[in-house]
C-alpha cells in the first residue's frame, strides 16, 4: 500500500487527484507515519523547485 500511496503523492504534485485517489491517499496517510513524512517532504521539495524556477539566474562574479 505504501508504494501506491507514494505514487499518488507524486501524482498530486502534477495534477488534481480523483476523488477515489484522494480518499485512498488520505486513508493511508492517517495510518502510516512514514508516508505522512514522505508527503511532507514531497510538498516541500515541490515548493522549493517552484521558488527556484521563479528566481532569475544569478550571474557569476567574473574578474
Amino acid at each position: 500500500m505504501c508504494k501506491e500511496a507514494t505514487r499518488l503523492m507524486s501524482l498530486k504534485l502534477d495534477r488534481k487527484l480523483t476523488f477515489q485517489e484522494r480518499v485512498s491517499l488520505r486513508l493511508h496517510l492517517t495510518m502510516c507515519h512514514a508516508c505522512r513524512q514522505c508527503d511532507q517532504q514531497f510538498t516541500l521539495l515541490h515548493k522549493i523547485k517552484n521558488r527556484l524556477s521563479l528566481e532569475p539566474p544569478q550571474e557569476e562574479n567574473r574578474k
